[in-house]
């Protein structure tokens, strides 16, 4: 015996949240919002500077090693994923960006071969980012105030920050008080998805006002093995309990694949929906031959620098002892102080090489000595600060394939970060040209130096030594399970997010965009997410 649901969404993340929520309380659906992971109720979830606790090892984080990547020297790195209900929204930095207007012109065009094309331009999108936010300091053509999602300018901004804006103000670039309203270009301080020092999550904003929704249904540790395709047609799923037992669920309406852009080309593969000859190797029958699953992987590369204080400067030890002390009981008492930032106030975007073009580069000022775990040798932690550089439109593209045809098996991953020889070099223009905010004023009078790269040698050799040492992802995987147009064989999805050959199954997730947007990435998801529901409640 089988439960049976209108839509099941598979994937608790910043898209499925947002789908699920609206498909059960506006269209009045019956929906199974299947989930992995975990509860995202938990204090160290809820605090913005929560991530620099988790992001080097949590069971909230789900850690896809890559396969030895030939460029980088056979290095290997990770790619962490949220593992919990709200995905990346639940452990992200909660930077809200949603990038420039180029990005979703782009996809218009990418997509203007459908039949049964929808606008996915700049104008039809801009509508429900706004109609999703919630601002407390914006409200204009741009900006909404009144929704669910709620975001904020930084409730805290550490003198690093300060010193950050200021200097790169003073290496040529505007102050930007706005980086969402389609224009990026500038220097100054992001707004993130908290409010008054708690995380508003995809899970916080969109699934606790439902909790009491009878036709919605929530099931944590909840691993989806593969979709039941029947006659063309998917009809239903098969998940794992959290006890190992399986379980079969079957729907009336649609399908909703929404478990991120490493987890959804795995799920479709082990579904039948992939590359006819992958399928074969791994002895699953191909139901349609889509070659585009699991390829095109984009990721935002990140190089970081380092550069440590004279002083006792930034977020160092904020965290332990008599500070984390301090910190919380000013937070108890007075709503304020470290605890109410996330710890990365301050941003930039520009074009290293010609500043009067879109931005190439996008910069975070992070008030500590910050690496991933790979690199955790390689610099004393202490009084500093990282600029981390991160190239917004990379050429490179990787893949996730099959590492067999057990569902319990993580995919292989090889994202190729700055393989291209392009991206290498705007990554190193990018890096050159934040290296000098280390030496100029007001930051120059408060560094002790710069460890990472050695200013000594800064040839093209020596900087691109130390890009393939130190790159890594800036978690934001998009475009394995793509839109396109009609005739593109590569193209897994049509312009309303449908998986070509299958009647009753969509892809709703950064896997479907034709290209990765400018900028950090949750705000796109949750976007994808709303118009995802409208189009199945028959509303674009």
């Amino acid at each position: 015996m089988s439960d049976t649901f209108d839509h099941i969404v598979i994937g608790g993340g910043a898209a499925g949240c947002v789908a699920a929520s609206r498909l059960a309380s506006e269209g009045g659906a019956r929906v199974l919002l299947l989930e992995a992971g975990h509860s995202n109720r938990h204090p160290l979830l809820d605090m913005p500077p929560g991530i620099f606790k988790m992001i080097n090892g949590s069971k909230f984080m789900r850690y896809h090693r890559t396969t030895p990547q030939a460029h980088l020297d056979g290095r290997a790195h990770d790619i962490p994923q949220g593992h919990v209900l709200g995905g990346g929204t639940s452990v992200n930095a909660q930077v809200y960006m949603r990038g420039r207007a180029a990005d979703y012109d782009e996809w218009q065009e990418v997509l203007r071969g459908n039949n049964d094309a929808i606008g996915w331009g700049w104008d039809d999108v801009l509508p429900h980012f706004t109609g999703m936010e919630n601002n407390n300091r914006l409200n204009n053509q741009y900006h909404g105030h009144a929704g669910p999602l709620l975001v904020s300018d930084p409730g805290h901004i550490n003198e690093f920050s300060r010193w950050f804006v200021q200097v790169v103000q003073g290496l040529g670039e505007p102050f930007n008080p706005d980086f969402n309203d389609g224009n990026q270009r500038g220097v100054g301080f992001y707004q993130f998805m908290n409010r008054n020092g708690k995380r508003s999550s995809a899970a916080y904003a969109y699934l606790s006002p439902q909790e009491n929704n009878p036709n919605l249904t929530v099931r944590l540790h909840s691993e989806v093995q593969r979709i039941i395709v029947e006659n063309g047609r998917a009809v239903g799923v098969v998940y794992k309990d959290r006890s190992g037992r399986d379980h079969r669920v079957m729907v009336e309406g649609e399908i909703i694949v929404s478990a991120g852009a490493l987890i959804t080309p795995k799920l479709l593969m082990l579904s039948g929906l992939g590359a006819a000859a992958d399928l074969a190797d791994h002895g699953i029958e191909c139901l349609v031959d889509l070659p585009g699953v699991g390829q095109n992987l984009i990721d935002h590369p990140e190089v970081p620098m380092t550069a440590l204080a004279n002083g006792p400067y930034g977020y160092f030890k904020q965290g332990v002892g008599w500070r984390m002390l301090r910190n919380g009981l000013q937070f108890k008492i007075f709503g304020s102080g470290p605890i109410t930032s996330a710890g990365i106030e301050a941003g930039a975007f520009v074009n290293p090489t010609d500043p009067e073009a879109p931005p190439t580069i996008q910069a975070f000022c992070v008030p500590i000595v910050y690496l991933d775990r790979d690199a955790l040798d390689a610099i004393k932690d202490d009084y500093g600060m990282t600029i981390t550089t991160v190239l917004v439109k990379p050429k490179s593209r990787g893949e996730v394939r099959l590492a067999s045809s057990d569902p319990s098996a993580m995919p292989l991953v090889s994202p190729n970060l700055l393989k291209h020889p392009d991206d290498m070099q705007a990554m190193i223009d990018g890096q050159r040209f934040f290296l000098r905010a280390f030496t100029e004023k007001p930051l120059a009078d408060r560094l002790h130096g710069v460890v990472s790269p050695p200013l000594d040698d800064l040839s093209d050799e020596a900087m691109r030594t130390h890009c393939k040492r130190f790159v890594k992802t800036n978690y934001h995987p998009a475009s394995t399970a793509r839109m396109g147009a009609d005739g593109d064989r590569m193209a897994v999805l049509d312009a309303r997010l449908r998986v070509r050959g299958v009647e009753g199954l969509r892809v709703c997730d950064m896997s479907a965009v034709p290209n990765i947007n400018a900028g950090n990435t949750t705000a796109p998801a949750m976007m994808l997410g709303d118009r995802c529901a409208d189009l199945i409640m028959g509303r674009l």
